[in-house]
């Protein structure tokens, strides 16, 4: 068996037991990582190169600040504060958390965001006695649109602006429109199908607007603390493409400054880190390697531009359609990295004089894309993870069943936004 046709094996095998469920979703990446190291497809050197430690450095840097923020309160008082809001009626709390979870995923990044959110939706739902999954889907899908926006959003954004030659400003202008019109519409058929799920009790509505969000806190200098680190290491992703420093590194030093300034145990701090997410990565990135390692990805999107011919109007739908169903089964990081070069040498070779059109196709399918299942974003497997740690596993399918559609129906927005405004 050739290693294209053995990488691809692996990869179908895991997905597939990913899938069914029937094993923990760590415990199966991590073993085809190992069978893909076993069968030599990748070596042990070449495999660390393919695991992404930005991504992996960004989640632990960030899981730390949140774990010992967390201990102040101000979590439950945003969800208190967000109750009181919405009057306690679980639908408009649902609308209100999306939009704060898609408006952050444009500031910061949608890894980020979920890690903030997450906690403050449990623990608002325990309250109101709800089922937390509507939640949970809702804020998964708001995290990806909001962080198609922007270039710090989404990973695949900034790996796209260096070789593109984007700015902030470029990804607003172009990206940001189209991300409020398809947020609008996912939201609108969520709070649709979730409509007659999410009662609450009035008697515990009523409760919810009697509280007070300052009676919440629990620890004020040590928010303190948590805030100044927390805006430091946001301050940082802002001003990315200023400093020119990675996010890991950025998550990392915000988490180290918050534990010099707390004086926190490591030991007791990196019990609360979602290890098997992390694990996940790992193995996830490893067997994805494999598939570049073998050519697999290579092929298919070599085939996939070859196809269309160099013309812009079916070389942008086709990356379009192409980015957004890979991306919701691979990983998109490998698969925006494998494309980028390809679509570079397009314009070397002189088909495509203008390249920004094909970029944004990229940007659009490869970030959307990741809503279409469970494994199709950071922020997806992030969420995944903490819902699992807190005894309300996410089902893969019963993800799939709500996400899918809607995603294609983004990117069937975005083909229209595209074609009015770009492969003309």
């Amino acid at each position: 068996m050739s290693q294209f046709t053995l990488a691809l094996v692996i990869f179908l095998i895991t997905y597939a037991f990913i899938v069914s469920e029937k094993l923990p979703r760590t415990v199966v990446a991590l073993a085809g990582a190992v069978v893909v190291l076993f069968s030599g497809i990748v070596t042990q050197e070449k495999a660390i190169h393919y695991i992404d430690w930005n991504t992996i450095g960004l989640l632990v840097g960030m899981m730390i600040i949140v774990s010992i923020t967390r201990r102040t309160g101000v979590f439950e008082y945003l969800a208190v504060k967000s109750a009181v809001a919405a009057k306690g009626d679980p639908l408009k709390l649902l609308v209100l958390l999306a939009v704060i979870t898609a408006a952050a995923s444009a500031l910061l990044d949608n890894v980020t965001t979920v890690l903030l959110i997450v906690p403050v939706t449990f623990s608002i739902c325990r309250q109101l006695q709800v089922n937390v999954v509507p939640f949970l889907i809702t804020e998964i899908m708001a995290s990806n649109i909001g962080g198609t926006s922007t270039l710090i959003g989404d990973p695949p954004n900034i790996m796209i602006s260096g070789p593109a030659g984007l700015s902030f400003m470029d990804f607003v202008y172009n990206l940001a429109p189209i991300a409020i019109v398809i947020f609008i519409v996912t939201i609108t058929i969520l709070r649709f199908i979730y409509r007659k799920e999410l009662k609450a009790d009035p008697a515990l509505m009523e409760e919810i607007t009697k509280l007070n969000p300052n009676d919440q806190i629990k620890d004020a200098p040590l928010l303190k603390k948590s805030l100044i680190a927390l805006s430091l290491t946001i301050a940082g992703f802002a001003l990315h493409s200023v400093i020119h420093m990675p996010t890991a590194t950025i998550a990392i030093a915000g988490a180290v400054l918050l534990l010099l300034m707390t004086r926190e145990e490591p030991e007791h701090v990196l019990e609360t880190v979602e290890w098997p997410t992390i694990f996940f990565f790992i193995g996830l990135f490893i067997v994805v390697g494999g598939l570049e390692e073998s050519g697999v990805i290579h092929w298919i999107a070599e085939s996939a531009l070859h196809f269309t011919g160099g013309e812009v109007f079916s070389t942008g739908l086709l990356i379009l359609w192409l980015s957004a169903i890979a991306s919701a089964f691979v990983d998109n990081i490998p698969f925006v990295a494998t494309m980028i070069p390809l679509l570079q040498q397009m314009g070397q070779m002189g088909g495509i004089t203008n390249l920004d059109p094909l970029w944004w196709s990229l940007a659009l399918g490869a970030c959307l894309g990741g809503n279409g299942t469970l494994v199709g974003a950071a922020a997806n497997v992030i969420v995944a993870g903490m819902a699992e740690k807190r005894g309300t596993p996410l089902s893969f399918l019963g993800f799939m069943k709500i996400a899918f559609p809607l995603m294609i129906l983004s990117i069937a927005i975005s083909t229209i936004y595209l074609v009015l405004f770009f492969l003309r």
